[in-house]
């Protein structure tokens, strides 16, 4: 029986990003250099088989600080951590590696600059996400204000309007926040913004390459975990660039068929944290079911690599 064909267009970059590479290292360096088990606060990234294969090698993942012995390292995870946590764990005595990504940690360092300088800070990012709490709990309560959408910025009532500044979760959409950011300049004219773009680079690519392609397909795959921000935007941002189906699919059993059963086009991308076999997977589900050929759209190079941690580096 012959298969019907259907034209894949990959999106490039895609998957992890530098951040996400060196948060894996450090977890797997630490096991190396410690033994298991070794402690992680809150999941390293936001993927369940990454954080699987980990625990498979001997990490073991908590919510909170108190949860970790004494004896053991604990791990930070990629997304920051208030200042509050290696507080603790220093008062503690606790051997612990900060994994948070370095340009979470740029955002930090521009959060902590502002509040000395007497600015109260806006925070545009999502209530609840592990990064947003990271970067609000490095100034003293009440040094930030959240917002999450353009309708938030008319209910801000900040200490003073013209002592104001603000910074970004690095995982949103760009075209969401570009709004956000201009009805803040609107109603507070006196507002400073980040000298560079907190959006980080790889979101920034990720979500160019979806542009891309979401005009050219019946429908787009966005390979990510339920709890990860930046895949979930990935999705919005296809439906947002012309693309009349998008879904976001932790694995090819998850996969709507149905939805795309007349489809002669399908667009497939990774969020910053999914692994490359679970892409794989993905394009061997339709070569399967369809005469399959692959297209790569590539919209940008990525060359980043950050060090990791000196503690993992040098003998200690």
């Amino acid at each position: 029986m012959s298969l019907n064909p259907l034209k894949i267009y990959l999106a490039a970059p895609r998957g992890f990003c530098a951040g996400v590479d060196r948060a894996i290292q450090i977890v797997e360096m630490a096991l190396e250099k410690w033994g298991s088990p070794v402690y992680v606060r809150h999941e390293i990234v936001h993927n369940k088989f990454v954080v699987d294969g980990l625990k498979d090698k001997g990490a073991i993942f908590v919510d909170k600080l108190e949860e970790c012995p004494d004896d053991r390292p604990v791990i930070f995870s990629a997304h920051g951590v208030p200042k509050s946590v290696p507080k603790a764990a220093s008062a503690r005595n606790l051997v612990f590696v900060d994994a948070t990504c370095p340009l979470v940690s740029k955002v930090h360092i521009e959060a902590e600059r502002h509040y000395a300088a007497g600015l109260q800070i806006i925070m545009i990012g999502h209530e609840g996400h592990p990064e947003t709490i990271g970067t609000m709990g490095q100034v003293p309560e009440g040094g930030v204000l959240l917002v999450e959408t353009v309708k938030d910025v008319a209910k801000i009532l900040p200490r003073d309007p013209d002592k104001l500044a603000f910074v970004t979760q690095t995982t949103l959409s760009i075209d969401d926040t570009a709004d956000i950011v201009a009805a803040l300049q609107k109603k507070f004219p006196a507002i400073v913004g980040p000298h560079k773009e907190d959006i980080c680079y790889a979101t920034t690519n990720r979500q160019v390459a979806v542009k891309e392609i979401a005009p050219k397909v019946d429908g787009l795959l966005v390979v990510g975990a339920p709890n990860s921000s930046n895949s979930k935007r990935l999705v919005e941002v296809a439906s947002k660039a012309g693309c009349n189906y998008a879904q976001l699919v932790q694995r090819a059993s998850e996969i709507d068929w149905r939805s795309l059963e007349n489809s002669r086009s399908i667009g497939i991308t990774a969020g910053a944290s999914a692994p490359e076999f679970l892409v794989n997977e993905v394009i061997d589900s339709f070569r399967e079911r369809y005469e399959v050929s692959i297209e790569t759209i590539k919209t940008a190079q990525e060359n980043v690599n950050f060090k990791v941690p000196k503690i993992l580096r040098v003998g200690s």
